[in-house]
């Protein structure tokens, strides 16, 4: 037995045969359990729905299925897809980009239905938690925040980790979504706050947790090649086109749905061109860093998310993603580096500056205009509608308004940091199967591999994105012969 750990060398903390089957096994029966304890079908999707629909007088037509569904699929998509094939960036660690984004969004969105569940529709004479199509979509973007964080520890942790990432990521959403919509009653459709805010720094403060002073002894796999970046732009892709129905899925029906679309459409335009604009200025040959382009053209769908069914205004619109493509472009070159020369923080996808900072933006952002907002420019009944002016919140000031989507940003702030410590130092407990320093960012450490990759690698022309030494001399060319 001895030898036989000695052979896997410097893998040999990465043994999974029992850990992860324990886990996934272990945490799937207690799903199963607790949705035979709690879950059920709504009124709409349930078999009684025929006898809701004649004594309600109603059509299959006005069922919520029929309005929400090409919203879900979307949104779906931009999860699976869209988050996974964004992370496939690293030369060697696709497959962990790709496949453990599908592990962990499996099991988020089952544990997400769940806990919202709990804080939003626990009928508290049955005891039970009723869900429908809202529901998948509620589910999709609490994950949505777990997979965030997973960006910042990329290629850095284990499988087993990332599931621990997830069960308090859900958890910690979860309640802070009920703090910020529920008691503080914020209005944040697109999920700036609670989800890109805290997802950004949920994975920032478990990354400074983690901080490894080795990590430089992997350092020739946190580059991507010309293969690898291709794969990470269908990413990017698939989440430009359906952004504007992530920002507008659970927005209120009619004019707030249409606005949302309307608004993040333009925002994630105007992103695109100031982060081509700024990639090709931070160059002095003023060639493109592909990595600009697959992240900080979508930085203006995520700060426009909590203000994306407010009437922002077109040109207002414009405005936030023109900053964006500024301030996302500006991190990756200069705060990324930074960070992690002072703060020891390691951020392998920069969720600093796609997630974070413009998601805590966009949250500021949606408190202004919502202070601002006015009868002249919603109407009397536009601004009951757009910002649930109903019941003990009808005598709400705008000004107060704005005050209280102000502070759900803090909220979603503090929750991220908190929390992202805490889940950091239970990670630290050395029982996980994490790769050691120069293992990471390689899927050798989780995978069986083809053969033919192990016997015809040959060198590659590659250009080093994503590493911590590529904004210190952004005066070369970052093409490079290198051989693996």
């Amino acid at each position: 037995m001895g030898n036989c750990w000695q052979s896997l060398g410097p893998q040999k903390n990465t043994y999974m045969r029992l850990s992860l089957p324990a886990v996934c096994f272990v945490w799937q029966i207690a799903m199963i359990i607790l949705f035979g304890v709690f879950i059920r079908y709504d009124k709409e999707s349930d078999a009684h729905w025929a006898e809701h629909k004649k004594a309600e007088n109603l059509t299959d037509i006005d069922n919520e299925f029929y309005f929400r569904y090409p919203s879900f699929q979307d949104v779906h998509v931009m999860i699976f897809v869209g988050f996974g094939f964004l992370m496939t960036f690293l030369k060697r660690y696709s497959y962990g980009g790709v496949g453990f984004n599908f592990l962990i969004a499996s099991f988020g969105l089952q544990w997400a239905l769940l806990m919202q569940g709990w804080f939003h529709s626990l009928d508290l004479t049955t005891g039970k938690v009723y869900i429908g199509i809202e529901s998948l979509i509620n589910a999709d973007f609490c994950c949505a925040g777990s997979l965030i964080a997973f960006g910042a520890l990329l290629g850095k942790v284990s499988p087993v980790q990332l599931m621990v990432v997830t069960l308090f990521g859900v958890t910690l959403f979860a309640v802070e979504e009920y703090i910020i919509l529920d008691l503080l009653h914020c209005r944040d459709a697109g999920g700036s706050m609670v989800i890109h805010c805290f997802g950004g720094y949920y994975g920032l403060a478990i990354s400074w947790v983690l901080y490894r002073p080795n990590l430089h002894q992997s350092k020739r796999l946190q580059g991507s090649n010309y293969h690898s970046d291709l794969f990470a732009v269908i990413g990017t892709l698939f989440l430009w086109m359906f952004w504007p129905s992530f920002n507008s899925a659970i927005s209120d029906r009619g004019d707030g749905q249409h606005r949302a679309a309307i608004n993040t459409y333009i925002a994630l335009a105007s992103s695109v061109l100031t982060a081509y604009a700024m990639s090709s200025l931070f160059q002095k040959r003023g060639k493109l860093d592909m990595v600009h382009i697959q992240n900080a053209s979508l930085a203006g769908a995520v700060a426009m998310g909590t203000a994306a069914e407010f009437m922002i205004t077109p040109y207002g619109s414009l405005i936030v993603g023109f900053f964006m493509g500024i301030i996302s472009t500006f991190g990756y070159v200069f705060v990324t580096p930074f960070l992690e020369r002072s703060l020891k923080l390691q951020d392998t996808c920069g969720i600093h500056n796609l997630h974070a900072v413009p998601g805590m933006l966009g949250g500021f952002i949606g408190a202004i205009v919502a202070a601002t907002a006015t009868e002249e420019v919603y109407s009397k009944e536009g601004l009951i509608h757009v910002f649930d002016k109903e019941g003990k919140y009808a005598d709400r000031s705008m000004g107060t308004q704005g005050g209280y989507q102000a502070a759900g940003t803090c909220v979603s702030i503090a929750f991220g940091l908190i929390g992202g410590v805490i889940v950091g130092l239970i990670l630290k407990i050395p029982i996980w199967g994490d790769a050691a320093d120069d293992h990471c960012f390689d899927d050798e450490a989780y995978w069986e591999l083809p053969e033919e990759e192990e016997e015809t690698l040959s060198p590659v022309l590659e250009y080093n994105n994503h590493m911590s030494h590529k904004g210190q001399d952004i005066t070369e060319s970052s093409f490079n012969v290198e051989q693996f």
